[in-house]
């Protein structure tokens, strides 16, 4: 296949990817699958996530590696930040191994 053929071909496919209102662009499994990387590419250029739908509906998402690990570093944030107020809130046991293993244990 030609270059600009391969080029309109990839534009078209972004055109059916986006969905009117959705804000995110979408690929069908079958696109994914006849396409691979670069129908990846196509609808992840210009935005952070695109949308995989299997059978009509809406299974997966795809990011980039960047845009994956600022969301990792984001819910790591989150989750200090909750311990951070557990602790000032006085949401905690301190208690040695063996009493913390126990306790566990009755909660089974």
């Amino acid at each position: 296949m030609r270059w600009w053929c391969w080029a309109a071909t990839v534009t078209s496919a972004i055109g059916r990817m986006w969905r009117a209102g959705s804000g995110m662009p979408h690929i069908s499994a079958n696109e994914l699958k006849t396409k691979g990387v670069a129908a990846i590419e196509a609808a992840l250029a210009g935005h952070a996530e695109a949308i995989v739908s299997v059978r009509g509906k809406d299974r997966f998402v795809l990011m980039d590696m960047a845009h994956y690990h600022h969301l990792r570093e984001c819910e790591l944030d989150a989750a200090l930040a909750q311990t951070r107020a557990d602790l000032a809130a006085g949401r905690f046991v301190q208690e040695s191994a063996e009493a913390h293993v126990a306790r566990l244990d009755k909660l089974a």
